[in-house]
């Protein structure tokens, strides 16, 4: 593999193990950069995120989801959330034109997920995705650490820090889950 980006997709791996190393500001910059910079339907950017660098908050955060065993030792971590205020302007358009309400922002948010998890392993971070939406549970615990209006729903929690863990490349390519022109 000689393309940058095609070797920073296939490389990347779930990393839940870190250094006590702080993420410095410009890294954190850089991944919500490459957050802000992915796809959303109608370009409505329906996002907004909660960076904690401090232990005690994210040790809260870490009792959301026991899937969340990855925080205790993450030095950073980012909440995605999605906006429901900034999709209502398309999805009125939407509603007018062809009767439908789309909720696209659980995959806008999505995409901005796998953008920080991407970002990270090309600037020397690990990182590893925790869901928190669909559960309710989850999602009303974080948006009452956080005080999160009504309109704003946390989806993920990214585990971020300065892997102190290595793992190899996983080939996860199955041809049977590819269909040519048909099922």
């Amino acid at each position: 593999m000689n393309n940058v980006v095609i070797k920073n997709i296939m490389t990347r791996r779930s990393i839940r193990k870190y250094t006590e190393h702080p993420v410095e500001r410009e890294k954190i910059e850089i991944l919500l950069k490459a957050a802000m910079s992915a796809p959303s339907a109608g370009n409505q950017q329906p996002w907004d995120f909660i960076v904690v660098a401090q232990k005690e908050i994210i040790n809260k955060v870490r009792q959301a989801s026991r899937y969340a065993a990855p925080l205790e030792g993450a030095p950073l971590c980012i909440i995605v959330c999605g906006n429901l205020q900034k999709e209502r302007l398309y999805a009125s358009k939407l509603h007018k034109i062809f009767k439908i309400k789309p909720k696209y922002w659980v995959l806008d948010c999505s995409a901005a997920t796998e953008n920080i998890l991407l970002a990270a392993h090309a600037i020397g971070l690990g990182a590893v995705w925790i869901g928190i939406y669909p559960d309710q549970h989850c999602m009303e615990y974080i948006s009452r650490i956080f005080g999160l209006p009504k309109y704003v729903k946390p989806i993920a929690v990214i585990s971020i820090g300065y892997p102190a863990e290595e793992k190899d490349p996983a080939d996860r390519f199955i041809d049977t889950n590819v269909h040519w022109e048909r099922w």
